[in-house]
């Protein structure tokens, strides 16, 4: 079954109507943006821009969780790996990004004990194995991953594993949409919305956001012809002034969402203000850990605080994340800024924007 949903999605026949559905239906400059980091993957690796119309622009949004996650916050992981007996576990993607000093690759090189894992049970395991360690799990992401680090929380509490805990730095993608549309000089026709996101939180969640602005919106899934089919709808909402959210991944995405999943984030989870790097600090954008947790809350085992810190000199990864500019602009691009040598986290991260721009970009 899984097969066949791939080889679908990617029926060449079936995209290249799409893309002449798209080509009749585009009349004027059209700029869209696609919210999610694996969305930005997708279309540079399938070829999607190139083959849209000339006048159509895709920009890469605030959908690439480490990208997002502010400098202060990835200073303030690497000097707890210091602490004497801490074990760090953390998702690939944040080895390498740089803080003011150092990087947790470069940590972990100098023999501090930093592990990756592919999940929050992983951390659980290393817990189990080391009673004598305090086992730290770097809890980054959206509402796609905080579902099963909050029942990482819930198993540790239930089996009395109190030498885990977490850093809560996950971010929620409706307020940062909502952030988005406010910013002054960004000019957007539509947005094709996140596919994983969208499982947990439903097609509802953005009912307030295209209520507001007026805002078309198609959430997609990430095979070529679910992007095509998200941009063919999009510019017909935008054609007949119609702003709604249309569901273009509905064997994934349901109007209400995964209620389980929800129910166990708002069970461990409360919602604060949190700092987006591009998009300051954004009201109730962020996840805590509630006080009934607080054994297994790091930020408070440790006393940590995160101060505001200065983005790299010259990085404009901010103004990609928001769309204000596309990674050629970058003064630091393919220069002081390499993927063998980043600089900014839109270079590191697997679904970062410069990532994808240097893996894959060919000017049209």
């Amino acid at each position: 079954m899984a097969l066949k949903y791939m080889e679908e999605y990617r029926d060449p026949l079936l995209a290249r109507k799409l893309i002449e559905k798209i080509m009749q239906g585009s009349s004027r400059d059209v700029r869209l943006m696609e919210v999610c980091g694996t969305h930005t993957m997708s279309i540079f690796k399938s070829g999607i821009r190139t083959a849209l119309p000339p006048d159509m622009s895709l920009l890469s949004g605030p959908g690439c969780p480490v990208c997002v996650t502010a400098q202060g916050e990835i200073d303030g992981f690497i000097e707890l790996s210091s602490v004497r007996d801490v074990i760090i576990a953390t998702f690939g993607d944040l080895m390498r990004v740089p803080g003011r000093t150092s990087s947790l690759q470069r940590e972990r090189a100098e023999g501090r004990d930093i592990r990756v894992v592919y999940s929050a049970n992983d951390a659980l395991e290393i817990a189990a194995k080391n009673p004598g360690k305090k086992v730290v799990f770097l809890g980054v992401g959206f509402e796609t991953t905080a579902p099963t680090i909050a029942a990482s929380i819930l198993t540790a509490k239930n089996t009395g594993l109190g030498n885990f805990s977490v850093i809560s730095a996950h971010k929620l993608v409706p307020p940062a949409l909502e952030a988005l549309m406010n910013l002054p000089n960004l000019r957007l026709d539509g947005l094709i919305l996140p596919g994983h996101v969208s499982v947990i939180i439903g097609e509802r969640a953005y009912g307030p956001l295209v209520q507001k602005h007026a805002m078309p919106c198609a959430i997609a899934g990430f095979e070529p012809v679910d992007i095509l089919q998200a941009v063919s709808r999009l510019l017909e909402q935008i054609e007949k002034g119609k702003p709604k959210i249309e569901n273009c991944y509905p064997r994934a995405v349901g109007y209400e969402g995964n209620r389980k999943a929800q129910q166990v984030m708002e069970t461990v989870f409360e919602r604060v203000d949190a700092a987006w790097r591009g998009l300051g600090e954004i009201p109730s954008s962020g996840l805590a850990i509630r006080d009934e947790f607080a054994s297994f809350d790091a930020r408070k085992i440790f006393d940590l605080d995160f101060p505001d810190a200065e983005e790299p000199k010259g990085c404009v990864c901010g103004e990609i994340l928001t769309g204000l500019k596309i990674p050629p602009e970058c003064p630091l691009y393919m220069r002081a800024c390499t993927p063998m040598d980043p600089v900014g986290t839109c270079m590191v991260s697997s679904e970062g924007t410069c990532a994808a721009y240097s893996r894959y970009h060919e000017p049209r």
